[in-house]
């Protein structure tokens, strides 16, 4: 069986592109199927593009209407979830069709600088601010509330107090890339 992945994204793509760079080069049980995103104009569009998996650009009204999303998942015969720098709440109907097949990865160790407005550089910024000495990454599954999905994965590194928050970005890039394709298909693989 092939699993069919949709990724979730915003923004640059970076970790849809490695993802997919993942499973549609180098594995034959998974594949990503689709992309979608709610901003034509995310750098995800060009990447996925590039590498010949669908875009599909939404409104957040449309996201947000079961017949709309259903149907495309459907259409598209979607076994799983993946958030990839989604900044969009997931509606419910999305949640109890993909009961712990919808997974998120958060900047930081949750509970600790996860919920609304927490994203990209505004948690770096809060890790610096709050001295922290680790951070790190947090793949959990998606609920109805922000960041709060049971924990599947989490990895750390260090924060040198000199650390700019844009220094602790790259450091949580390179934890994303070389754990979050290995999370996702351990989970495809259970």
């Amino acid at each position: 069986m092939t699993h069919r992945i949709a990724i979730f994204a915003s923004g640059n793509g970076s970790n849809a592109e490695n993802i997919i760079r993942h499973f549609n080069h180098h594995r034959r049980n998974a594949r990503v199927a689709l992309i979608i995103t709610n901003r034509p104009e995310a750098g995800v569009v060009e990447r996925a593009r590039q590498l010949g998996v669908p875009v599909k650009t939404l409104t957040r009204t449309e996201i947000h209407n079961p017949e709309i999303m259903l149907s495309l998942m459907k259409e598209h015969d979607i076994s799983m979830i993946v958030l990839a720098g989604f900044l969009l709440m997931i509606p419910e109907f999305l949640i109890d069709n993909y009961p712990g097949r919808i997974i998120n990865i958060h900047p930081s160790l949750l509970p600790k600088f996860g919920g609304k407005g927490m994203y990209g550089i505004h948690v770096h910024r809060a890790v610096a601010e709050a001295r922290e000495t680790v951070t790190g990454i947090t793949i959990h599954t998606v609920s109805a509330q922000y960041d709060q999905g049971t924990i599947l994965f989490q990895a750390q590194t260090d924060v040198r107090p000199t650390d700019t928050p844009e220094e602790i970005e790259t450091k949580i890039h390179n934890l994303e890339r070389q754990h979050f394709p290995q999370v996702i298909e351990q989970l495809l693989s259970r």
